[in-house]
């Protein structure tokens, strides 16, 4: 009788300090799918964290790109924060000398500013974007693999 009153115990305890299954929990840890080979060059992962959520009215993206792979040049219609969470990127904003970001980078993309990001010729990088809902991105042009290979070589000299 007592181990049944002391197992009735433990179970109820579990069950009232058990994390409510009711919360939508998800992680930014997953990789993501695998990003259609539409705007940029080399392989690359997105995890959706947060998107398009009307209450927050922004959205988070994970992004990992493997070495050697770039996104088009492209805009938003809100503001975008890219926060470096591992290895290393380039960052360029047209008419703007281009930049490497590095773990721990955290920039700043004023809205309809058109500018291009991507993993350095020899770094994975990953990031989260974080960016208004609403309109999608507009693409404007395309990162050739040689404009890429020209900065890569400007910012290893530099």
């Amino acid at each position: 009788m007592k181990n049944t009153i002391l197992f009735l115990f433990i179970l109820f305890s579990i069950s009232v300090f058990s994390q409510n299954s009711e919360y939508k929990v998800s992680s930014y840890l997953t990789e993501g799918r695998k990003a259609p080979n539409t705007h940029y060059i080399g392989k690359a992962w997105l995890n959706a964290i947060i998107h398009d959520d009307a209450d927050l009215g922004y959205n988070i993206t994970k992004a990992t790109f493997k070495a050697n792979s770039t996104l088009d040049w492209h805009k938003h219609s809100s503001s975008q924060v890219l926060i470096i969470v591992d290895g290393e990127a380039y960052y360029q904003e047209r008419g703007k000398e281009p930049v490497i970001l590095k773990t721990g980078d955290v920039i700043k993309c004023e809205k309809d500013i058109e500018h291009w990001h991507s993993s350095t010729k020899d770094s994975d990088v990953t990031y989260l974007a974080l960016y208004g809902g609403g309109k999608p991105t507009t693409w404007t042009e395309v990162v050739t693999q040689k404009y890429y290979d020209e900065i890569a070589k400007k910012l290893k000299n530099n």
